[in-house]
């Protein structure tokens, strides 16, 4: 061992390596750092202390770590990993191993980068659903199996890529597809009147859980003269090839009854407030007698049978591909002003209850959606997971 100082007065301990080694290719390396100043967090209890080089190696092997798992920058480093082991005299030393990083698009992995993300209240913590940390995905609903199958298909490598985001988003729709039970939920609720059908009026009818899984049973649902559909699934003057609600057009209400529209209510802006319908008593279930067919199939829920909840529609947390490039200006510059839309007054089968945080569902025609955890007794919020098909080219 030789020492030196360093231009700040600490002195250094060097290791002196036979250069004439073919395993090695690092020269005076130093294990020590000696320093008499005072230290942020260990005051001056210790004026010793070893460098990362060297305690790597030791504590890996210490600790019973059999395969010490690196990003290639340690490369260069795993002679003198190897080195310190073998004088050290340890009979199972700990392998250092090298891959590639897991570097994914529109994403951010640098723990710098990542810092200032939650530090400038850009994203609502490490745990916030945007990022891709595990806390995030967690709390986003993107099941643990999932991840490990995503992890499966990616593999191993020691070259640098990138990977597609898209290819996580596929993991988890192919998961939940499988897993998460069904429920209607409307998040842009608009008001629909069936005048037919008896006032005061509800009916059960009854519904898989999963269709793919006949094993998680059936839930109830109710139909009413009240209901809710989505805003989008009615217009006025449609263009062609509009196959839901208007004006003298018929269409299913999943699992209901075919349903027509004979009327619409509007407000003092023309903004439509109510949709008047009449429905068929002989098609309950989603077929007529008379075989006549509808094309357009709808989700819905009961005005009376519904949970009002908070929707957080979450999409990626950047507009380009690789928000690191400089040449794209900063990463700041590029975030996706779009990656959180907030729903009010969401409507959600109201047989659905005791929900708590992670508890999974597919909203039929909206995707994947999860309970987060800032839900309570009185306010049901749900998070996104994911589309239930990918929307981005």
């Amino acid at each position: 061992m030789t020492d030196g100082e360093f231009p700040d007065g600490a002195r250094v301990l060097r290791a002196k390596i036979d250069m004439a080694s073919p395993n090695i290719n690092m020269r005076d390396p130093v294990i020590y750092r000696i320093a008499h100043i005072s230290h942020h967090q260990t005051g001056d209890k210790w004026c010793v202390y070893p460098m990362y080089d060297f305690a790597h190696p030791i504590s890996d092997t210490r600790e019973g770590v059999t395969h010490s798992l690196c990003s290639l920058e340690f490369e260069n480093h795993r002679p003198l990993y190897d080195w310190f082991l073998k004088e050290l005299g340890f009979e199972t030393p700990s392998r250092q191993i090298e891959f590639a990083r897991l570097n994914l698009n529109y994403c951010l992995t640098s723990k710098r980068k990542c810092l200032a993300l939650v530090n400038e209240g850009i994203v609502d913590g490490w745990n916030d659903p945007r990022m891709v940390t595990i806390s995030g995905m967690r709390r986003r609903g993107y099941p643990a199996e999932a991840i490990r199958d995503f992890i499966t298909r990616v593999g191993v490598s020691k070259a640098y890529s990138v990977v597609d985001y898209g290819l996580l988003e596929a993991c988890v729709r192919d998961n939940l597809n499988q897993n998460a039970p069904r429920a209607m939920a409307v998040l842009r609720p608009l008001k629909v009147i069936i005048d037919n059908y008896p006032e005061g009026q509800s009916e059960e009818i009854e519904l898989p859980v999963n269709q793919d899984k006949p094993e998680m049973g059936t839930r109830k649902i109710y139909f009413s003269k009240e209901l809710y559909v989505e805003k989008e699934d009615f217009m006025i003057e449609p263009p062609k090839k509009y196959f839901r609600l208007f004006p003298g057009n018929e269409v299913r209400f999943r699992g209901a009854y075919f349903v027509k529209c004979v009327g619409y209510d509007t407000d003092e802006n023309g903004e439509v407030t109510a949709v008047h319908c009449t429905y068929d008593p002989e098609s309950k279930g989603g077929n007529s007698p008379d075989g006549r067919k509808v094309k357009g199939t709808l989700h819905w829920v009961s005005a009376n049978h519904c949970t009002d909840f908070e929707a957080r529609l979450y999409d990626r947390l950047f507009r380009v591909s690789n928000p690191s490039d400089e040449s794209e200006g900063s990463f700041k510059d590029n975030l996706n002003p779009d990656s959180l839309t907030v729903l009010e007054g969401c409507k959600l089968e109201g047989e659905i209850k005791d929900l708590k945080a992670g508890d999974t569902f597919q909203f039929m025609r909206q995707g994947y959606f999860c309970v987060d955890i800032t839900s309570t007794e009185d306010k049901t919020v749900f998070n996104r997971t994911v589309d239930l098909k990918s929307s981005w080219k």
